[in-house]
């Protein structure tokens, strides 16, 4: 009667091994709160700084309190909003936009970054909507109407009904822009702010991390949900 052979038990993690899987834990859960406070940090005191030199033109160095910076700037940021619902200043805006746009480095950098702050500002034209695309194989993609209207672009850039569709990549900075028929686009019931961290952690959705306890062999760490 041949021998009956006993289940391998699977290996315990070594004490070092379980203490680098805790740290790591750690390391996961605290990183990302660091960095956003060190981000939020970093962009108030340079607000403050900018601000609170232009107040202490106007006011006494003794005067000057820790914060007025930060005041004069929610102030500020506030009073231009209000202002852009008035057509003289839209116009007196449009027209120093367009002589901005006229140097050559600037226009560069304040393009990139007028165009994506607007990717999450809420317009009201249908543009920047959350659509998918279908592509060969079953596979589907996610990006951002940016464009309907080509009346003012050079003859020939798009076909009629298409739109310009961009598409971001994950985990980096970059996409593709294509330009389909409307007819291809599916919309998608999503914000712009969902999908765009939808798309650049791939989809992933991370649990809280968590540490099981020191009987179990296994580890939960922090993995997509």
């Amino acid at each position: 009667m041949p021998a009956r052979k006993l289940p391998l038990r699977p290996a315990r993690p070594s004490p070092l091994g379980r203490i680098g899987r805790i740290f790591i834990t750690g390391l996961l859960t605290v990183l990302p709160i660091v960095v956003t406070i060190y981000f939020t940090v970093w962009l108030l005191t340079v607000m403050e700084r900018f601000f609170g030199r232009q107040v202490l033109f106007l006011i006494p160095d003794q005067w000057y309190r820790t914060g007025m910076g930060l005041f004069v700037a929610v102030v500020v940021v506030f009073l231009v909003g209000l202002l852009m619902h008035a057509i003289l200043f839209r116009r007196l805006f449009g027209w120093a936009e367009r002589l901005l746009l006229e140097i050559p480095l600037v226009r560069s950098v304040y393009a990139a970054l007028r165009d994506l702050l607007g990717l999450f500002a809420q317009h009201k034209e249908p543009s920047l909507q959350v659509v998918s695309l279908d592509l060969p194989g079953n596979l589907r993609v996610l990006g951002f109407v940016t464009r309907a209207d080509f009346s003012d672009a050079p003859a020939g850039i798009a076909r009629e009904n298409e739109v310009a569709v961009y598409l971001p990549m994950s985990y980096q900075v970059g996409g593709y822009t294509v330009l389909v028929p409307r007819s291809a686009c599916t919309p998608v019931d999503m914000s712009r702010e969902e999908a765009m961290k939808f798309i650049l952690t791939a989809g992933l959705k991370a649990a809280s991390p968590a540490i099981e306890p020191p009987g179990d062999a296994g580890y939960a760490g922090r993995r997509p949900s």
